[in-house]
C-alpha cells in the first residue's frame, strides 16, 4: 500500500487549499473499513492529529481547525481529502496522511509523504 499526498502550497491568510491522499495497492473493502487521518508537523515538534474519518464516516477534528477544515473520502477514487478554509499562518506545517485499521493507532498503518502547506502574505 502506498499513500500519495498532494495539494500543498503557498496560500495567503484567509485562503483555501485542498489536500488529497490517494491510496494505491489497497482493495476497496480495506479502504472502506480503515480509519483515515491527516496529521501535521511543526518544525521541532511531533506530528499532531488534524482530522480523522472512520470507516463508518464519523469524523473528528483538532480544536484548532474545527469549523475551518473538513475531511472526506471518495471510495471510488480511494482518496481522502482535507479541505482547508480560512487558513491562518499558524496552520503552516508539513501535512501527512495516514490510513490504518479501525481501532488501531497511526503506527499500525501507512503514512504518505508529507506535503508542505505555507500560509503567508
Amino acid at each position: 500500500v502506498q499513500l500519495q499526498a498532494s495539494g500543498g502550497g503557498l496560500v495567503q491568510p484567509g485562503g483555501s487549499l485542498r489536500l488529497s491522499c490517494a491510496a494505491r495497492g489497497i482493495i476497496l473493502s480495506v479502504f472502506s473499513g480503515n480509519t483515515h487521518a491527516w496529521y501535521r508537523q511543526f518544525p521541532g515538534q511531533e506530528r499532531e492529529l488534524v482530522a480523522s474519518i472512520t470507516g463508518g464516516g464519523s469524523t473528528d477534528y483538532a480544536d484548532s481547525v474545527k469549523g475551518r477544515f473538513t475531511i472526506s473520502k471518495d471510495y471510488g477514487k480511494r482518496t481522502v481529502y482535507l479541505q482547508m478554509n480560512s487558513l491562518k499562518p499558524e496552520d503552516t506545517a508539513v501535512y501527512y496522511c495516514n490510513s490504518r485499521p479501525q481501532r488501531t493507532g497511526p503506527q499500525s498503518g501507512y503514512w504518505g509523504q508529507g506535503t508542505q502547506v505555507t500560509v503567508s502574505s
